[in-house]
């Protein structure tokens, strides 16, 4: 048996050891002693730590597809590290029971972190290299020239190879 009395971690009273929930708020009493270092934080708990709670009000709402299980849990993730909450969700009228993690996903988040989600998963940051420019009109011509007579004179030598050996 404990000899630390039990306390509300709402609200602070004490309470007999024979109670279990404050009868002011309903919460389920803990030990006195008890601080939140001792017990093990757990995956769950972790995460619901970096979610922030602006981000967390309102209907959930798709902001993303995914082709498979493991590019929405991707994507899940990138946005948990922003502080989006999300929901990967099966997309309607897809079911392969042999193949759990194929298939396409909906990622959905609450209203009020749509715009964050969008943000995160869209990039919008220039690239770093700007795209190489198209050679001049005449000298594509020339190239694609090129290649198709290459082509033809490799098919005829390809012809005349398999004629010789059939013969």
């Amino acid at each position: 048996m404990r000899e630390e009395p039990l306390v509300c971690p709402s609200c602070a009273s004490t309470h007999p050891l024979s109670e279990r929930f404050c009868p002011k708020c309903g919460m389920p009493l803990v030990y006195a002693g008890r601080t939140g270092a001792e017990e093990p934080i757990t995956e769950r708990h972790e995460r619901a730590r970096k979610v922030k709670p602006q981000y967390s009000e309102g209907p959930l709402v798709r902001v993303a597809g995914a082709s498979n299980q493991a590019e929405a849990e991707l994507m899940a993730g990138m946005l948990l590290e922003e502080g989006v909450p999300s929901l990967v969700r099966r997309r309607r009228g897809f079911d392969v029971p042999d193949f759990l993690a194929a298939g396409p996903r909906d990622l959905l988040v609450p209203e009020s972190g749509v715009e964050a989600a969008r943000d995160v998963l869209l990039d919008t940051r220039e690239p770093a290299e700007p795209p190489a420019e198209p050679p001049p009109g005449g000298a594509q011509a020339k190239r694609l020239v090129a290649g198709l007579l290459l082509a033809v004179i490799v098919a005829a030598v390809i012809v005349e190879l398999v004629t010789r050996l059939v013969t």
